[in-house]
């Protein structure tokens, strides 16, 4: 792509007056000809030192330039910084190249385009929906069949599913009876969320060939997919079924939040069991309610893992829902919380991992500033053999940490006491010549002796704290 779209702009670079038309200027100065040859001659070469190119016009682009100059060094700095993977430079100069004229006429719609693939890159959808909207909105702009499936799939990943339905159509349109299956699933995910119930059901009827409502077909369709062990496919039917409102049953549910599950969408999966429980149609029970915590918490959607978690927590005698309460809440950043839950899970009982739980705590002390805490924790997972390795290595980095900061105090009582010492040997020599003394000579020994008793303490607890 960016190969491409460079070597297009390189060559617009040097087409001479054909573009930014109100530029009158045809030619190079002697100087900024030869810095532009010099950068030109280095991107075209194989290899491409695009380095140099880039130094040779960054150096032409700080000159005084005409209007020619101009235009061809903005288009070949593009064209670098394409070749680069720049694009956030080579979308700068395409948008300056724009507002200056060097790009105009029938360009300017093509460069919206280029701009937007280019914002597409760097997942910047907002930008690229502007872009492509502008480009659209060009005079003489026909998108062709794979730039409306751009658009469809731009305005469905911004939640605009109204406006991907007319840009998905011409695709169907165009694909005629060849439309492949992600065509027509996509269709019926945006008539499902823009709620035309009626074109949805067409393409059902078109997908299978029969009656949408024939349980027996989708049935069949998806048995196909089992036994050919194309499960991602067999997916695909089931997904279209819920979608249509032909699943009903709680097991029949339940095998789309396990598809969902099994093809890494632990969140998608969460949603749709959630919805039917809130429905009715899954019974809330414990191993439910623990599965879409799970899922929850696999998806990293913690706070929507709390209040199943607890909701399922008072649905047993022990604590294990209230350690991965813990575990949510300390995910969070709420460490107080985390203990609170951590603490409960303990008091109940029946945790697999009695001493990570301690651990737990301990770690949320920590974060809380509650050194002291910590260590009670630490010290009581050493108890446990799950989280004995642990608890020792938070031991000993608390006690790192200790004896850092008592070398530091030495360190700083010990550049105290050399100052002192030095004090006392200018009044000792003040005193032989006879010379006044200042008054802190007559201190000096009292604060010796104090910062003596001070090193004679740092170093006792650190003898300790090793």
């Amino acid at each position: 792509m960016k190969g491409l779209i460079s070597t297009t702009l390189f060559a617009a670079a040097t087409a001479g007056t054909a573009f930014g038309q109100a530029c009158e200027e045809n030619t190079f100065g002697s100087k900024t000809g030869e810095l532009y040859l010099s950068a030109e001659t280095k991107f075209s070469q194989t290899p491409k030192d695009l380095q140099g190119a880039l130094q040779d016009l960054n150096q032409l682009r700080s000159m005084e330039l005409n209007c020619y100059e101009n235009n061809a060094a903005i288009r070949l700095s593009v064209a670098i910084k394409i070749e680069r993977g720049d694009k956030a430079g080579a979308v700068r100069d395409l948008e300056e190249a724009i507002r200056v004229g060097v790009i105009s006429g029938d360009e300017v719609p093509k460069t919206y385009f280029t701009i937007a693939q280019l914002y597409l890159q760097e997942s910047n959808l907002e930008k690229a929906r502007e872009y492509m909207e502008k480009w659209v909105a060009s005079p003489g702009v026909r998108p062709s069949r794979d730039e409306n499936w751009t658009m469809a799939i731009l305005y469905q990943k911004l939640d605009q599913f109204d406006k991907a339905l007319p840009y998905a159509e011409r695709v169907l349109a165009a694909d005629g009876q060849s439309a492949d299956r992600q065509v027509i699933d996509f269709l019926i995910f945006l008539y499902d969320r823009t709620g035309d119930k009626a074109k949805k059901a067409e393409l059902l009827i078109r997908l299978l060939q029969r009656d949408p409502n024939d349980r027996k077909v989708w049935d069949a369709i998806a048995g196909d997919y089992y036994q050919g062990e194309q499960e991602r496919k067999a997916f695909e039917v089931q997904k279209a079924m819920y979608l249509a409102g032909l699943l009903e049953t709680e097991d029949e549910i339940m095998r789309i939040v396990n598809f969902y599950n099994r093809f890494n969408a632990p969140y998608e999966a969460a949603k749709v069991l959630e919805r039917e429980i809130n429905r009715g149609r899954v019974s809330k029970t414990f191993d439910r309610l623990e599965l879409l915590a799970n899922l929850y918490q696999v998806a990293r959607e913690y706070d929507k893992a709390i209040p199943v978690i607890r909701e399922a927590a008072q649905m047993t005698s022990n604590g294990e829902m209230y350690e991965r309460l813990g575990r949510s809440y300390f995910e969070l950043g709420e460490y107080e919380e985390s203990i609170e839950a951590y603490q409960e899970g303990i008091n109940k009982g029946g945790l697999k991992e009695p001493g990570y739980a301690r651990v737990m705590i301990g770690q949320a002390q920590y974060e809380l500033g509650n050194r002291g805490a910590a260590r009670e924790s630490f010290q009581a997972a050493t108890n446990f053999s799950d989280g004995r390795r642990a608890a020792n290595g938070w031991i000993n980095f608390l006690r790192s940490e200790v004896v850092g900061q008592i070398q530091f105090d030495i360190f700083e009582a010990s550049t105290r006491l050399e100052g002192l010492q030095n004090e006392k040997k200018a009044c000792d020599q003040l005193r032989v010549l006879g010379d006044a003394l200042p008054d802190g000579c007559s201190t000096v020994d009292d604060r010796i002796a104090e910062v003596d008793a001070e090193l004679v303490e740092l170093r006792n607890r650190l003898n300790t704290a090793t």
